[in-house]
């Protein structure tokens, strides 16, 4: 497998020395994710992707720089980017501590208590491959309509994917939305919190991969948490133990994760049409 030559170049100007041996990390769907050992006996991981949009790994290396507070999980530092490459701490995953779920939970609420006074982030980023407009916008309820829901059903409609009555619904659903919602503040959040970015580092404590970060809802966060394999109770647990949310919380994971099945709507095709479908047809009246 080639590996890309900035990557490389990179390492061996910073002492790493020459790549002994790539062992590929399955998981990702987009990119291309390796663990090298390197002449000087340290290891560290590759992403790297010969087709992705100039500044996709750029994005993501500002999401994690975003993301590493004292207090909230762990991300692997970014070492260095290019146009096809990005190269991280490898975090070496262990085995999950025994206290992993709820030491998630408590870190992950303390996360979300880092707030902005609006919602958005410095530049826009990338959920998988598609494009994230993160412009700073004063209410949560008008960045959600907008920037998630209406950018993506725009995306379905322009690519054929969803019918003229479903953009009838959507448009409906996001007219909703202060209606189903309750006033939340902007919270520092990962933005694609799915099970396969839930990982462990080398002492079995928690960890968070591929972020599309930005300051938004943290129920959307959470809800993100249930939608591919949902987190153990006691995560959730020990999340409302700093974190305290409106009664419901639970019930209004589906309007969330709207989103993210639009996104796979837009990435992978029409499996994820019913779904869609469903979720408007359950808000949308």
């Amino acid at each position: 497998m080639r590996l890309a030559q900035a990557a490389l170049d990179w390492l061996r100007e910073h002492d790493f020395g020459e790549v002994t041996s790539a062992k590929p990390i399955s998981g990702g769907c987009i990119n291309q994710g390796m663990r090298l050992l390197t002449s000087s006996g340290q290891t560290i991981f590759l992403k790297q992707n010969s087709n992705a949009a100039p500044d996709m790994f750029q994005r993501e290396e500002e999401g994690l720089r975003a993301l590493a507070v004292s207090d909230g999980p762990r991300v692997p530092k970014p070492f260095s980017f290019g146009a096809d490459y990005l190269l991280l701490e490898d975090l070496q995953p262990a085995t999950r501590a025994a206290a992993y779920w709820e030491s998630f939970g408590r870190r992950l609420a303390a996360l979300h208590r880092h707030v902005a006074p609006r919602f958005g982030f410095d530049h826009d980023n990338y959920l998988g491959s598609t494009p994230q407009p993160n412009a700073w916008t004063d209410d949560g309820y008008e960045f959600f309509a907008e920037h998630r829901i209406r950018f993506q059903v725009r995306l379905a409609r322009d690519a054929g994917l969803m019918e003229r009555a479903d953009h009838v619904r959507a448009e409906a659903f996001a007219t909703r939305l202060p209606d189903l919602v309750p006033p939340q503040p902007a919270s520092l959040i990962h933005g694609d919190l799915w099970s396969g970015n839930a990982i462990s580092d080398s002492a079995g404590e928690p960890a968070m991969i591929d972020p599309a970060a930005h300051y938004g809802w943290a129920e959307a966060e959470l809800a993100m948490t249930a939608l591919f394999g949902e987190f153990p109770t006691v995560f959730y647990t020990a999340y409302l133990e700093l974190h305290t949310l409106d009664p419901g919380w639970r019930e209004r994971f589906p309007l969330y994760n709207l989103y993210h099945l639009l996104n796979h709507l837009n990435l992978f095709g029409t499996s994820y049409l019913d779904q869609v479908q469903a979720t408007l047809r359950r808000y949308a009246a």
